[in-house]
């Protein structure tokens, strides 16, 4: 590997962990497809993506979790899921085809693009059932967790809008997120490391930007930014990037 590819890898990540920290999102749906036209190999860019999650995200659920923004009640029955069957996904990357994993990578950023742009909560003065929460919390876990280690992505694009939609405050929503995002790359990238040899030189490298980024991203998501703002400048990302992949494919 090259040391541009190197060099434009770590400055892409370090920019990518911090805007999407905000968010309480991991970055992965993004490296993968950029590490991809990179000339990184699709398996290594899957597994590196998501230990880049890990990392990133890590250090935002601690600063998160410092300013009491994670609500673990909502939190835990996703997170459990999520890792439960993000492994099961993963052992399905490598014989699913690279034109259809793309394609599934490009779906995924126009939806997620969509949620960040267009999405707004509804606040129901009928708040859900504790059995009924419980149950829809584990099914979104399992749904993110699997989806999650097939496209080698945190899942964190299905659980937000979920937390959202049962009328979560927009910050504790993206700090509960960042830490199932966290346990679901982790159980994804112990599923993909297991199958192919990782690049220890570059996955070193960029997790160091990685939290460089993310801590950086986590201190302006509490103190500067609006969540307004920082959905509207990732939405508008994730539509670029999925129409490059989509040119390119077709």
């Amino acid at each position: 590997m090259s040391f541009q590819i190197y060099l434009i890898s770590a400055i892409l990540v370090f920019v990518f962990s911090g805007l999407l920290a905000m968010a309480g999102l991991g970055a992965a749906f993004l490296f993968v497809p950029l590490f991809y036209y990179l000339g990184v190999p699709l398996e290594q860019a899957t597994s590196t993506a998501l230990f880049l999650n890990v990392i990133s995200l890590l250090f935002a659920t601690i600063n998160y979790w410092r300013s009491g923004l994670v609500n673990l009640k909502v939190g835990l029955p996703i997170l459990i899921t999520a890792v439960l069957f993000a492994p099961l996904g993963a052992r399905l990357t490598s014989i699913t085809n690279k034109t259809v994993l793309l394609g599934l990578f490009a779906g995924f950023l126009i939806f997620a693009g969509s949620m960040m742009l267009f999405y707004r909560p509804a606040h129901s003065t009928n708040p859900i059932s504790n059995n009924n929460l419980l149950f829809f919390s584990t099914l979104t876990g399992g749904f993110a967790g699997f989806l999650g280690g097939l496209l080698g992505v945190g899942g964190g694009n299905f659980v937000l809008p979920f937390l959202n939609w049962i009328g979560l405050e927009a910050k504790i929503a993206s700090a509960t997120t960042a830490l199932v995002v966290v346990a679901s790359s982790f159980s994804g990238f112990l599923g993909h490391a297991t199958m192919q040899n990782i690049n220890p030189v570059f996955i070193s490298l960029t997790a160091i930007t990685a939290a460089g980024g993310s801590i950086l991203g986590s201190y302006l998501m509490k103190n500067r930014l609006t969540n307004t703002q920082l959905k509207k400048i990732i939405g508008i990302i994730l539509w670029i990037v999925a129409i490059k992949i989509i040119v390119d494919l077709f």
